[in-house]
């Protein structure tokens, strides 16, 4: 986690959180799920979150984040974990699946989610502060579970 949140590039986390707070803030208590992919070494390469995007009347929509190992990027691992964390979800009973704030300049995240049904609902300009391209938008997106055909 920490290189990916050091970056500064994708999370808006403080990119000096300290690990213990980190993992303090991937880790949910139930019902959210922490998944993590090894590879054949056991090795961690990727790992991912989930959790209830509100409280309330809003609980039935869930909220993922996803790190993967930047070695491993472009070896599927955030695909498999995106498609194991949606099932997870509609096991769990969630209707659909909303990210308040995927950074624009993520292309390869963005495209990934687009390709498994994520729809961008709107961009919020200037919302986040990437350390070399200065300010660009956060994309808020959204996919059915209920009812979505993949």
């Amino acid at each position: 986690m920490q290189p990916i949140l050091k970056a500064g590039e994708t999370f808006t986390w403080d990119p000096d959180i300290a690990e213990e707070d980190a993992r303090a803030t991937w880790f949910h208590k139930p019902p959210g799920r922490t998944l993590v992919a090894v590879d054949a070494a056991g090795k961690v390469v990727g790992t991912a979150e989930i959790h209830r995007n509100q409280a309330g009347p809003g609980a039935h929509v869930a909220n993922a984040g996803f790190m993967v190992d930047p070695e491993h990027e472009g070896k599927g691992i955030g695909r498999a974990l995106v498609n194991r964390v949606l099932e997870a979800a509609r096991v769990d009973g969630y209707r659909a699946m909303q990210f308040n704030a995927v950074v624009e300049t993520n292309t390869n995240a963005v495209g990934l989610w687009q390709s498994v049904g994520f729809e961008i609902l709107t961009t919020v300009p200037e919302a986040f502060q990437h350390p070399t391209k200065g300010y660009v938008g956060l994309h808020v997106m959204h996919r059915r579970l209920i009812g979505f055909r993949n």
